[in-house]
């Protein structure tokens, strides 16, 4: 039973510079630097580890590094490193101007693309002004690769994990840490991709829940704590266009759900954290599905912490919801109390309130103070650390209030 409020994140911390450029150049295909890039991801985990500890983090990763980013700024590293893991996938033979379209079964809803999101759609001159910060950093446009199954999807990282593995069980023994996760995708995120070979894209979520099962597992097996990353249960809503009722996303979510218990059946639920956000960009997100709406599907997934996001200005009210929702026995919950979406650093004090708050309603032992999403690649490193120093300092002020 803790006797403070632990800290943590939910994944992605800020990348060193020559890391993301040696990432590029495998991106690119020059594979002659591939002892190089692996001294050099194995000293930067241990460099991101050890700072974490340093700043008071005491659930920790390995900022993600080994999933491949090849530049300072980007948003979609949690998804895009499985491309490299899975067999079946194809990224040269389609773009995203002429990638096949979802296949769903009769009645079924499904996904827009992702530049009809009602939220895109509601802000296009904000969304395609590019000083104004809002649209996603890309380098690409209609021409760039999009991911497309074109055959029966298999699992092909297994020495990619096992060096993830092996560089965070490293740092975590030359820092002292005890306690140590690693991202991965879930099957509802990974499987959305171009679908060419599958009957409909369930059929397609399932085989991809069946290839995943070997990362979660070797995970696992190797004492670390698994996070799932599934933005997609709630940020999906947002890509059916026109909006489905909630009723029926909620049917669409939860098959989703079903086949991600599938890929971790059997598996020590205590050991899995489940990451749940609305996207990670900096937009309006006025359509963004109510947590209200969505978090009994999230509580029905077999992990034993929920990450979600809960200090942006979008979600920050939402915290209200846990009055109404009963929190599972032996569950926890990781809110975000501080946030990817701004630069400006919150003040201990709020995020010592906004613990608190969550506390009075779930219990003190069963809150874990996070972020809403990654911070590596959205904000500042500068800045990125300032906001993980702040959330420390909000724990421990929370901690003195809750445990006095």
């Amino acid at each position: 039973m803790p006797d403070r409020i632990l800290t943590s994140h939910a994944g992605s911390l800020p990348r060193p510079e020559d890391l993301v450029a040696l990432n590029a150049r495998r991106d690119a295909g020059d594979l002659a630097g591939e002892a190089e890039f692996a001294g050099r991801l194995r000293s930067a985990v241990a460099d991101v580890v050890a700072r974490q500890r340093e700043t008071g983090i005491d659930l920790v990763n390995d900022g993600e590094y080994g999933h491949s980013m090849g530049e300072r700024y980007n948003y979609g590293s949690w998804w895009t490193y499985v491309f490299a893991r899975l067999g079946g996938i194809d990224l040269g033979r389609y773009t995203i101007a002429d990638v096949p379209q979802a296949k769903a079964k009769p009645g079924e809803i499904t996904l827009a693309s992702f530049a009809e999101r009602r939220d895109w759609q509601a802000f296009a001159e904000a969304y395609t002004d590019p000083d104004a910060g809002v649209a996603i950093p890309s380098r690409g446009g209609p021409d760039q690769p999009a991911p497309v199954c074109t055959g029966p999807i298999t699992y092909t990282g297994r020495e990619a994990v096992a060096r993830d593995i092996a560089d965070m069980k490293a740092a975590m023994a030359a820092a002292g840490v005890t306690d140590g996760f690693l991202n991965a995708v879930a099957p509802g995120s990974g499987g959305r991709v171009g679908n060419e070979y599958y009957a409909d894209d369930e059929e397609l979520i399932y085989a991809c829940a069946d290839a995943m099962r070997e990362e979660y597992t070797a995970i696992i097996d190797a004492g670390l704590t698994l996070q799932l990353d599934d933005p997609g249960i709630a940020e999906n809503w947002d890509q059916i266009n026109p909006a489905p009722s909630v009723e029926d996303y909620q049917r669409f979510t939860r098959k989703r759900v079903e086949a991600l218990n599938h890929a971790i059946r059997g598996l020590p639920a205590e050991r899995i954290r489940f990451h749940l956000c609305w996207g990670s960009w900096h937009g309006p997100h006025t359509t963004d599905l109510p947590m209200a709406d969505i978090v009994d599907v999230m509580l029905e997934i077999n992990a034993g912490t929920y990450s979600f996001e809960a200090a942006n200005v979008r979600h920050a009210h939402e915290w209200k919801v846990w009055r109404d929702v009963k929190l599972p026995d032996g569950k926890r919950i990781a809110p975000g109390v501080v946030s990817h979406s701004t630069n400006v650093v919150e003040h201990p004090e709020l995020v010592a309130d906004r613990i608190v708050r969550f506390a009075e309603v779930v219990g003190r032992e069963n809150v874990i103070a996070s972020t809403d999403c990654g911070l590596g690649g959205r904000v500042h490193p500068q800045i990125a650390w300032a906001k993980l120093g702040s959330l420390v300092q909000g724990a421990e002020l929370a901690s003195k209030r809750l445990w006095r």
